[in-house]
């Protein structure tokens, strides 16, 4: 780097460190800065260069939520406590505070060192974002990191459009969903509530079918959503005491999709006995036969096809083989006689 560059650096170090970070920046400072455009660029050509070490009190998280499941801050603070914070968090300036910054992303890694006693100092990047610039990069950062589940989106889609981030067009945009899937799942989402929603949580591998029939049947028997909330949050009181007692062995369940299990089950009305079907006659009668004063020596079977004669091997089966069709003959005529007879009666 030329001795220009450098001192040019330098020079916009000192000028941000003066006029955008100081604890003792001046009203008056203030204004200067957000009225002058180059000492404005000048701030954030510096802001594009360097991580600053902001204290976590100068940062406001205003952000709408989009995560259901915070539980795991205290691990991520033991591993910052024990390796630093590898990964800066995003920030922009307060459009109005001196010294203040409102959060893009990294609302976990904040709150981590918050509550932590031996780390006092948030890394953080600061970015010159808008309001939906800095929206759309919180939805990036997080979906690239896990993917939100269905009722998160659901969730995190009403709160973009309560909020006047957009309308539903915008918002599924942004989502990259169609209109109509947004629209869906702020309808099921209205139908459950925010709530009970959060008492539930994220609910991974839950889809849209079963939070639809969940909302379905919420509207069907309009339950207490307040006996709903303690049937969740019982759920994860059960899952915190086995887990504690049981150690590493305990079952890894997600004890999200418990509660929403047993929510569910809690709304859903029961499915009904089946009817007994009744049992099928059967179509198929035998009549046994005796033959030569010996019993069963032959079967008359009555099926829906006709009538069969089953007749053992022997001499006597060989001659009605072949005498067949002139007994068939004779019957036959036998039992055309007895209907005339019976028409001439």
């Amino acid at each position: 780097m030329t001795s220009r560059k450098k001192s040019r650096m330098s020079m916009l170090d000192s000028l941000a460190a003066a006029g955008a970070s100081a604890p003792a920046m001046t009203a008056q400072a203030s204004s200067m800065m957000s009225s002058n455009r180059a000492l404005r660029s000048a701030r954030d050509a510096v802001d594009s260069h360097r991580v600053w070490d902001l204290e976590p009190h100068q940062i406001e998280d205003t952000r709408v939520n989009d995560r259901l499941d915070p539980n795991d801050i205290l691990d991520l603070r033991e591993a910052i406590e024990a390796n630093g914070q590898t990964v800066p968090i995003l920030v922009r300036r307060h459009p109005t505070e001196p010294d203040r910054y409102l959060l893009v992303y990294g609302r976990r890694r904040l709150e981590a060192i918050r509550n932590s006693d031996k780390v006092t100092k948030v890394r953080a990047l600061v970015a010159n974002l808008d309001d939906d610039a800095a929206v759309r990069a919180q939805i990036s950062e997080n979906m690239a990191r896990r993917d939100l589940s269905f009722i998160e989106k659901a969730l995190f889609a009403q709160e973009l459009v309560e909020n006047g981030f957009g309308n539903q067009s915008q918002v599924a945009e942004v989502l990259t969903v169609t209109k109509s899937a947004v629209s869906m799942a702020i309808a099921i989402a209205e139908t459950i509530t925010p709530e009970l929603i959060r008492a539930i949580g994220p609910a991974q591998g839950i889809g849209r079918p079963r939070w639809d029939a969940l909302a379905k049947a919420i509207a069907e028997t309009n339950p207490s959503r307040d006996r709903l909330i303690a049937i969740a949050e019982d759920v994860y009181k059960t899952f915190t005491i086995e887990a504690v007692t049981e150690g590493s062995n305990a079952d890894p369940a997600d004890p999200s999709v418990l509660a929403f299990e047993a929510v569910f089950k809690a709304v859903a009305p029961a499915p009904e006995p089946k009817a007994a079907k009744p049992a099928k006659r059967s179509s198929s009668r035998a009549q046994a036969l005796t033959v030569g004063g010996r019993k069963r020596g032959a079967t008359l079977r009555r099926t829906a096809k006709g009538v069969s004669l089953e007749l053992a091997s022997g001499d006597f089966a060989d001659w009605l083989e072949a005498e067949a069709q002139t007994l068939i003959d004779d019957l036959h005529a036998r039992w055309q006689q007895q209907a005339e007879d019976h028409n001439a009666q």
